[in-house]
């Protein structure tokens, strides 16, 4: 009996040994079921960037050269004075002119230089402008004494007529300028170059003979005679111009681009000058 007992001691001892071990080993746990609210694509893959590609710099902005320069001390508004030799385009031979005939402009001019590029400005300003034209052994009919319907240029040379004698026509003219100059930090040493267009009305068209002598030359009256009409000539004068020079000062030039005598009334004039120009900018 006793032995009996003893094995089933033993054998129980067994079972629960086999039994302790398999209780150790550890358990996986349940995959979770997917959520039905989760959207497809969320977890997106880890993207290494390419490095065999060349990275490009970013350019750097662009900076303004005169930003820095100090420009407060360019002027803004200075005076335009011309002196220039006068010559009329379109002139029939019968039109006898004589000697250095001239022209004196005086305009007061305001300067807008653009704010990007300094070096460019647009000038803008009013003046007066003359002309003096000197003729030889002529008699211009301005007030029409003989005739209205045409501007007689007369040749007196083999009858009395005036030593000296001219044709005086003044203006008053808007200038408009698109100009240049090299340094405009220093534009009284810089060169500079302007291009634009003159716009004017004519005032007075006055004739001045002086000394009146006989076709031979002789003296035959000390005297000075002057007539005024501006009939036979246009009101309106638009001129191109342009000029060129370094510092103060420069060459200048004119043409002007509608008729000088209205139409139908005498040749087609076309005046134009050259010379000297005086000026700040």
């Amino acid at each position: 009996m006793k032995k009996v007992l003893a094995l089933f001691v033993a054998l129980t001892a067994s079972v629960m040994m086999i039994y302790a071990q398999d209780s150790s080993v550890v358990v996986p746990p349940a995959t979770p079921a997917p959520d039905p609210l989760a959207v497809p694509g969320d977890t997106l893959p880890n993207i290494i960037p390419d490095s065999s590609k060349p990275v490009m710099p970013e350019r750097p902005a662009r900076k303004n050269k005169w930003a820095a320069m100090n420009l407060e001390t360019r002027t803004q508004d200075h005076l335009l004075i011309q002196l220039g030799y006068d010559m009329w385009s379109g002139k029939p031979d019968s039109i006898n002119l004589k000697g250095l005939s001239r022209s004196v402009n005086i305009y007061f001019m305001l300067d807008f230089p653009f704010k990007a590029s300094p070096q460019f400005s647009v000038g803008l300003g009013a003046g007066i402008s003359t002309s003096n034209m000197y003729f030889k052994d002529t008699y211009i009919d301005i007030a029409g004494r003989s005739t209205t319907s045409s501007l007689n240029f007369q040749d007196v040379s083999d009858t009395t007529h005036f030593k000296k004698y001219k044709l005086m026509n003044s203006f008053l003219e808007a200038p408009v300028e698109l100009r240049y100059v090299n340094d405009p930090v220093h534009p009284k040493k810089s060169f500079k170059a302007a291009v634009g267009l003159k716009v004017g009305t004519m005032l007075t068209a006055v004739t001045k003979g002086k000394n009146l002598q006989s076709s031979t030359g002789q003296t035959v009256l000390s005297i000075t005679q002057k007539e005024k009409s501006r009939r036979f000539f246009n009101s309106t004068r638009l001129s191109l111009t342009g000029r060129v020079g370094i510092g103060n000062f420069a060459l200048f030039a004119s043409y002007q681009i509608n008729a000088f005598i209205k139409e139908g009334f005498g040749p087609d004039i076309r005046p134009y000058s050259i010379g000297l120009s005086l000026s700040g900018l």
